[in-house]
């Protein structure tokens, strides 16, 4: 009995440590939608070279492409349309979209497919940004779900239409 409690103890301050680690290596962002209640989660985790964000947003229009982007502001006022969120988020101030001359920037994401139940389910890499301690870093940022398609180039937006879901990365 005696020599399984240094073991036992070893396995706690060990599985603490781990615990502690790895919390800073993920977020999560509850979705609020354009009527104020919450519509769906995302859970980002840090990669080597960017930021996994795990994304499932309810109450969508169905059966159509939906822009995805991180905003520069972690509010989501859904009184105001989320206009609380501010702009894309862009430190390096480059062109919005993917086929722009000087784009892409920090918070452009590919569009995502809402299926025929009006549920967005994604998993998107973004390797311009990281979660913490940086100049692109996006928690305490916010992830937007717009109604429209990103058309990839119009500035500074991609025309990509009224802000749907907003959630602040945590």
């Amino acid at each position: 009995m005696k020599c399984l409690l240094p073991t036992l103890a070893l396995v706690l301050v060990t599985s603490t440590g781990a615990f502690a680690q790895s919390s800073s290596q993920t977020a999560i962002a509850n979705f609020i939608g354009k009527d104020g209640k919450e519509t769906g989660r995302a859970t980002l985790t840090k990669g080597k070279n960017g930021v996994l964000i795990e994304v499932e947003v309810t109450n969508l229009p169905p059966g159509k492409w939906v822009a995805f982007h991180v905003h520069e502001t972690g509010k989501c006022d859904a009184a105001h349309n989320h206009e609380s969120a501010g702009k894309h988020f862009n430190p390096g101030n480059a062109e919005h979209g993917f086929l722009a001359a000087n784009g892409p920037h920090a918070g452009d994401m590919p569009n995502q497919y809402v299926g025929a139940d009006g549920v967005m389910r994604a998993q998107v890499f973004n390797s311009m940004v990281v979660l913490d301690n940086a100049d692109n870093g996006i928690r305490g940022r916010a992830l937007m779900v717009h109604a429209k398609s990103d058309d990839n180039r119009s500035q500074p937006s991609g025309d990509a239409g009224d802000r749907l879901a907003c959630a602040v990365i945590e």
